[in-house]
């Protein structure tokens, strides 16, 4: 039941949600500090609370316990890049802002399907509130599947840095909620059929296109001869001294660099798993 991976990014939807991750960006001096808004905070809570619940309804089965703690290391990544000094960071810099999507998109989005949360977070409700979520289940397992997943990722990916979408992000609080959100839903989309696919050698296709995809977004960010974003370039706020495009190329290179080399270690990884499970005579994907 792939559809409570999505609990996590739907609980992000409460009405508090719009006032955070944005409004008023601090002055250059101005320190960086945590981001407390109860509309993030509130959401993230009741998220780990609910796999808490079922947790203990499950009677803590020992074979539980690896789950638990890769829910618990997700949860902890998704929380810290949400709540951290490094989103407010990521105001000022892109670079910042770079290593809080890609610590959402390639780190707690990875973990929080690996850890198989759906029925122990099922366990937290009623039995008449896991009745109701069934119907869900089907138009969710049709997206969870690699093309859709990998189509949907991809092109949250580029719509979201095309410089009129992203500057409208970061200048209005609801859109950088939005921006958020569809970076999460996707990427948590897309790990969980990685994940459970029985095809392999499908998966590993799908990441080798996902790391040519992100990674050339990447690389387009690092050569270019220009700032791409004006938001940031009028803010003239980026640490350490860097200029707009020094901070848009080292903001590529993480993209197109770490990014790429996970989702490639990771196709090789299924591919291997793939190779050595079948007969020669029928490897075809």
């Amino acid at each position: 039941m792939p559809r409570l991976i999505l609990l996590p990014a739907s609980l992000l939807l409460l009405p508090q949600a719009a006032q955070a991750h944005g409004g008023v960006h601090k002055l250059p001096g101005d320190p960086i500090g945590w981001t407390f808004d109860p509309g993030v905070t509130i959401p993230l809570a009741i998220a780990l609370l609910a796999y808490a619940i079922g947790f203990v309804r499950l009677d803590m089965r020992r074979s539980l316990w690896q789950s638990a703690a890769l829910f618990g290391a997700g949860w902890l990544v998704l929380t810290l890049s949400l709540v951290s000094p490094l989103h407010e960071g990521g105001e000022r810099s892109f670079a910042l802002h770079m290593i809080e999507h890609e610590l959402i998109m390639l780190v707690a989005a990875l973990l929080l399907p690996l850890s198989r949360p759906l029925g122990v977070m099922l366990w937290s409700l009623p039995r008449a509130g896991r009745r109701a979520l069934a119907p869900a289940s089907g138009w969710l397992q049709r997206l969870a599947s690699p093309f859709p997943a990998t189509m949907l990722q991809a092109g949250a990916l580029w719509a979201w840095h095309a410089p009129p979408l992203f500057n409208r992000a970061l200048g209005h609080p609801a859109w950088h909620v939005a921006q958020h959100l569809t970076f999460l839903v996707t990427a948590l989309l897309f790990w969980q059929a990685m994940l459970r696919t029985p095809h392999k050698g499908l998966a590993a296709l799908c990441l080798f296109v996902t790391s040519i995809v992100g990674g050339a977004l990447g690389a387009l960010m690092a050569l270019s001869a220009s700032p791409w974003y004006e938001s940031y370039a009028a803010m003239g706020m980026m640490p350490f001294g860097l200029t707009p495009q020094e901070d848009q190329q080292i903001a590529g290179l993480i993209m197109w660099v770490p990014g790429g080399l996970v989702h490639a270690g990771a196709a090789l990884l299924l591919l291997a798993r793939y190779l050595t499970s079948k007969p020669a005579r029928s490897m075809a994907f």
